[in-house]
This record gives C-alpha cells, structure tokens and sequence, in this order.
C-alpha cells in the first residue's frame, strides 16, 4: 500500500487518482500507524514552504517521515514535496526544511530566454528534463522528455551527486533529485500524462 502524506495542503486527489490510473493503490492519510505499515510514501505539496512545515510539525508527521525514509521504503516527493526534504526554504524569509538532503531552496531570479527576453516567474508549463542519473522511477523515460512544472522556487542542493535530472530556464536547475530510496522531483507527474503515469508505475514497482 502507498501513503500519500496528508498535512492540509497539496494535490492530494490528483496524485492519489494518478496511482489509481496505473492500478496501484494509494492512500491519502496523516496516520502514523497506516504510513509505518506502508509499502511505499508520497510527499506531494502546493503552497507556500513555511505553512507546509508548520503542518507536518503540527500533525506530527516530521518523525513519521524520517522514520520511513530511514527504513528504506520507496520515496517520493512532488514540488513542494520535493522543497520540503531540504536544509531551508528562502521563500518569506529564511525557514528550516526536513533537513534530509543538504541544500537550499531559492527563488528564481530575473531570468530571460536566450534571445533576451525576460520569462516570468513562476515557471509553468511544459518544459523538458536532461537525465543526469538513471534514477528507477525514470526507467524508460528518454531524455529531454517534456514534463508540467508549476514553481517560483528551485532546489538547489549542495552535492551535485543527488541531481537526477536537470532543467533549464533562464538557467540550468536541478528538477529532480535521487538519494538511495528518495525520488523527488519539481514537476508533477500527475500533471504529466502519460510520461508522468509512467514515473508513477515505476515508483509504486519500485523495490
């Protein structure tokens, strides 16, 4: 079973009907008793860092989530959810992450697009991955695939060995990352169609 952690604030139906689209099933839950019995942990996320930290510590999910990473079940995170397993967050101020992969989290800055003109911020829409480490949930995803972003923020992690996929605009970012049994990316594989259904497949057969 797939546990889908719920702390108030997120896409969770989205990503939990994505899991169904592919035939596995997910639960979304904030119960500490069904994400230590779970297989494999979702860390999905919409909004702003701080309020979503302040959740996880407020339905006491923090330890349940270093407990699960720690026991080596399958993990991923998604936008937010990815933003989360960092050192800090720059966004409203300078706010302390789950601290599991060292980096920080940044704001995108003035960019523009190589003829020069300015690209808005946040960064949505379509734009392409360049794989960097074959990471088991990319399995057969062919670099410079398109995926859905939504984010005015990037991670930018301190060991480069943890980039699994890379992204530009306006700049190289890391849009993804793999540590041992940690998968997380900024874009949305719920978002993603097909290439995104696929990511969500190899996830759950990930062992």
């Amino acid at each position: 079973m797939i546990a889908i952690i719920d702390y108030g604030m997120g896409n969770l139906r989205s990503v939990q009907k994505a899991f169904a689209a592919v035939g596995e099933e997910a639960l979304v839950t904030r119960s500490q008793g069904i994400i230590d019995r779970a297989s494999h942990l979702v860390l999905p996320g919409v909004g702003a860092f701080p309020d979503c930290m302040a959740n996880l510590d407020r339905y006491g999910l923090v330890g349940a989530i270093r407990k699960g990473i720690q026991s080596g079940k399958p993990f991923l995170g998604i936008c937010l959810g990815l933003q989360l397993l960092f050192t800090e967050s720059e966004e409203f101020g300078v706010h302390k992450g789950l601290d599991i992969i060292p980096g920080k989290v940044r704001r995108f800055p003035v960019l523009s697009d190589p003829s020069g003109v300015p690209l808005k911020v946040p960064h949505m829409g379509w734009n392409a991955v360049t794989l960097t480490r074959h990471a088991p949930p990319l399995h057969g995803i062919p670099d410079d695939t398109y995926v859905y972003f939504v984010h005015s923020y990037y991670v930018d992690p301190f060991e480069a060995s943890t980039v699994a996929t890379t992204t530009q605009y306006g700049r190289a970012f890391a849009s993804s990352v793999w540590r041992d049994n940690i998968f997380a990316c900024q874009f949305h594989p719920e978002k993603s169609q097909s290439v995104g259904l696929r990511i969500v497949k190899n996830f759950a057969q990930w062992r």
